[in-house]
């Protein structure tokens, strides 16, 4: 099952092919005056200056065996060989029936399904979510249900940050901090019993001991060498299985996580795997080995780097001296420092490795910050070197930033960094007050109208990013977003309510979906964009962005607000038409819930 593009678009191809041209030429379009024609072809003209003939003669040398065709009703030639195609109704009627008994709403699936990885979020333990997390984590999320929606195996892994030096600060800060914490470590190497150890920290340390901690000892490493000492040291014993470093640091990464689950669950994020960075440490070790046997990693400064820079790759760099010479570039990736620590990159070069034995993907993709760029270059370059993926195989999906209205990534009133948990109360505030100013909800228990508010509110966020696309930045405006008219989410759910209603009343009046007939103008039109979806799900997957499913569910719910206005649904009389129209509703919710969900957005049930 193709959709109209696809279909009709073939068919015009073959046409330029009949008329001894390649059939490339023949793509087709939405057309840009939807009054005059559904699809245009401008292939004609570029076909024209090739073939050095008149591009008016050429085009009625394609259009004539397409007239034929009983999928068009019409196919005429506008200007100076523009080719306007309108679509017959009764195909129109054919594709629309197809949609409404399809259950993925008309869209295909990828022909060649792969094993996919999502790496995003990137939340850290001792650190709670801020805003500067929503936007990787909805759009990753909208990604990797769109990637297992066109068919592909896919995984979608938190990546938690949760190894490295701040954990050597947490292990001095909570010990200096309070003394039970120092008891506890200290009996356990005594000997004492580790699952008795593990439970006494539960009432000694929480998050919000940890957001507290974290960034003071942080603070303090920068001004004091030996407390910076101290906790570098505490790191590497961690990261060489000191025993009772590691029950403390598997407790800092409990209760983080249980509150970063939590926060990411009230988003709609939800991740298959919690792998974190310690997860690669044990393949550190043999990796460098192999890069060095490979003759990958070579010494500089008493550091190892692996050059990931072609031959001739260089840019111009300034010394301090004021001149200018040209290095390579990218950078080489440092793998072990000066120090003999493995770094930030070796990591995540690991993790590759990780994956690569864990779930074998033919594609990761990373759904991070478009500032990461220059740094998942150098990772990338050295895993494809090094044999870790295949060609093509890393792909960074970068995003931008969510800013307030002096066009700088948001901030709270007082220039603080803004929680994810805080966003979502805002969110939510808002929209109990725009559900109270419409009228909505007022009949509903205290519990569904909170969990309608909630869902508004998730709504108004992701929608507000998703329509974006994704390397562009946004201004944050809560008032806006929320509104339940012009391009919101919350004007997406009011639509799927609506048409949910109208079924429950057609249910309740025994009136049934039936054969689909176009008719009117809005009928049409609605039909049409049924039809678009296919596109639309393909652009989001190709291109990694969920922008193109987002601008369709908009669409579609306008569409069907003109279609509602112009063409009574349920007035009696015809009962065929009543029957038809009713069935395109029902084609419209199924689209719509299914755009949203891959956007990671819920439909409640009524308002």
């Amino acid at each position: 099952m193709s959709d109209l593009k696809r279909t009709l678009g073939e068919a015009v191809a073959a046409a330029f092919e009949g008329a001894g041209l390649s059939p490339d030429f023949g793509r087709i379009t939405a057309a840009d005056r939807p009054d005059l024609a559904d699809f245009q072809c401008n292939g004609a003209l570029a076909a024209a200056k090739s073939a050095g003939r008149n591009p008016r003669e050429l085009a009625a040398a394609v259009v004539e065996p397409l007239k034929a065709d009983p999928r068009f009703a019409s196919v005429e030639i506008a200007g100076p060989g523009f080719i306007n195609l309108r679509v017959a109704d009764q195909a129109l009627a054919e594709r629309a029936g197809e949609v409404a008994n399809d259950a993925r709403a008309g869209a295909a699936l990828a022909a060649i399904p792969r094993r996919v990885l999502v790496d995003y979020a990137g939340p850290n333990v001792a650190k709670p979510m801020h805003v500067g997390h929503l936007r990787a984590a909805i759009i990753g999320e909208s990604v990797k249900r769109t990637f297992r929606f066109r068919g592909d195996e896919v995984l979608g892994d938190a990546h938690f940050g949760d190894w490295g030096f701040q954990m050597g600060l947490l292990i001095i800060a909570t010990q200096d901090e309070d003394p039970r914490v120092a008891k506890v470590v200290a009996d356990l190497e005594a000997g004492g019993d580790e699952a008795v150890a593990f439970e006494a920290l539960v009432p000694l340390i929480d998050l919000g001991d940890l957001d507290r901690l974290y960034p003071q000892a942080s603070a303090r490493s920068k001004e004091d060498a030996a407390y910076r000492d101290r906790a570098r040291a505490a790191t590497a014993e961690l990261q060489n299985g000191r025993a009772s470093y590691r029950l403390l640091w598997r407790h800092f990464v409990r209760v983080s996580r249980v509150a970063l689950e939590r926060e990411f669950h009230a988003l709609g994020v939800d991740f298959d795997l919690w792998k974190g960075e310690s997860d690669a440490n044990d393949l550190i070790g043999p990796m460098v080995r192999e890069l060095e046997a490979k003759g990958l990693l070579v010494p500089d400064q008493g550091a190892m780097i692996v050059r990931v820079a072609r031959p001739g790759e260089t840019k111009k760099k300034k010394l301090p001296d004021g001149s200018v010479v040209e290095v390579e570039s990218p950078d080489p990736l440092l793998v072990v420092s000066s120090e003999g620590s493995a770094m930030y990159g070796t990591t995540d070069l690991a993790t590759i490795v990780d994956r690569r034995q864990s779930f074998d993907p033919h594609l990761i993709l990373y759904c991070v910050d478009a500032r990461q760029a220059d740094h998942f270059e150098q990772v990338f370059r050295a895993a494809y070197l090094a044999g870790y993926a295949p060609p093509g195989g890393l792909e960074h999906v970068p995003n931008g930033t969510m800013n307030g209205s002096d066009g700088k990534p948001f901030k709270t009133r007082a220039g603080g960094v803004l929680k994810l948990h805080d966003l979502i109360e805002m969110a939510r505030d808002k929209a109990r007050e725009r559900l109270r100013e419409a009228g909505l909800g007022a009949e509903l228990s205290p519990e569904e109208f909170e969990s309608i508010a909630h869902k508004v509110a998730v709504a108004a966020l992701k929608f507000a990013d998703l329509q974006n696309f994704r390397g562009t930045s946004y201004v944050f405006d809560l008032d806006r977003f929320t509104s339940f008219e012009g391009k919101t989410g919350p004007y997406l759910l009011y639509q799927a309510v609506r048409i949910k209603s109208l079924l429950r009343r057609a249910e309740g009046e025994g009136v049934q979906p039936g054969a689909i007939a176009i008719a009117e103008p809005a009928e049409r039109e609605l039909a049409l964009t049924l039809d678009a979806f296919e596109t639309a799900a393909s652009e989001a997957y190709d291109k990694r962005a969920p922008n193109f499913i987002a601008e369709h569910a908009f669409k579609l719910a306008q569409s069907f607000s003109r279609f509602y206005a112009a063409c009574p649904i349920l007035a009696p009389g015809h009962e065929a038409t009543r029957a038809s129209r009713l069935a395109l509703v029902a084609a419209t919710l199924k689209q719509l819930e299914l755009a949203l969900e891959l956007l990671g957005i819920e439909t409640p049930e009524r308002m």
